[in-house]
C-alpha cells in the first residue's frame, strides 16, 4: 500500500483525503458554483462524490501522486483539494485544485499549488506539468499564472475548451568541471 505524504506549507496541510473530510468534500461537490470549472461542470450527488473521493485515492495507488485534502493548519479546516493526475487517457502530468467557496481569493490554490509542484520536481521528477483551465476561468487562470505556468496552447478536452499551462522544473546550477 503506498503511503500518501503530507506536506505542511505556511498555512496549510496537504493531507490524505479520507472519511472525515467526506462531508465537506461531498457538499463541495454538491456546489453549482464549485464543478462550474471542473468536469462536465455538473454539480455531484453523494454517490458521485463517493467514486470522485475512491478515484482520487486510488490515483495514488496506481500513479503515485494524487490529490490531498487541503486543510488549515490553524483549525484543521477542510478547504479543498489540490494536487497532482495523471489518469489513463490524459495529456499529461496535470496540477489541479479545488476550494470551498469561502476559502477562495486567499491564495490558498497558489500555495498549495506550490507544494505539489515541488512534490512533481523533487519526488516524481517529472520534466513537465500542466494544469488544463477551461476557458473562463480567470481565478484558475491567475493562478496559474502566479505559480509561474506559460500558457502553451489551447485545446478541447472532455468537450470543453481549456488553456493549456505548462511548468517546468527549477533550473539546476551547472555542474563545473573540476580541474
Amino acid at each position: 500500500m503506498f503511503e500518501i505524504p503530507t506536506i505542511e506549507t505556511a498555512r496549510l496541510r496537504l493531507t490524505t483525503l479520507a472519511g472525515r473530510h467526506f462531508d465537506d468534500y461531498a457538499a463541495m461537490l454538491a456546489d453549482p458554483e464549485s464543478t462550474r470549472w471542473i468536469g462536465d461542470g455538473e454539480p455531484l450527488d453523494r454517490a458521485a462524490a463517493w467514486r470522485s473521493l475512491a478515484f482520487l485515492l486510488g490515483h495514488w495507488q496506481l500513479r503515485g501522486c494524487g490529490m490531498w485534502a487541503l486543510e488549515l493548519k490553524s483549525t484543521g479546516e477542510f478547504v479543498g483539494r489540490a494536487g497532482l493526475m495523471n489518469p489513463e487517457g490524459w495529456p499529461d502530468l496535470e496540477l489541479g485544485w479545488m476550494l470551498k467557496p469561502q476559502h477562495r481569493h486567499h491564495g490558498y490554490a497558489t500555495e498549495a499549488g506550490q507544494a505539489a509542484l515541488d512534490f512533481a520536481w523533487s519526488r516524481l521528477h517529472a520534466p513537465r506539468v500542466i494544469s488544463l483551465v477551461r476557458i473562463g476561468n480567470e481565478a484558475s487562470d491567475r493562478v496559474a499564472d502566479r505559480l509561474g505556468g506559460e500558457h502553451i496552447d489551447d485545446m478541447t478536452f472532455y468537450g470543453t475548451q481549456n488553456h493549456v499551462f505548462a511548468y517546468y522544473p527549477p533550473q539546476r546550477e551547472p555542474r563545473r568541471a573540476w580541474a
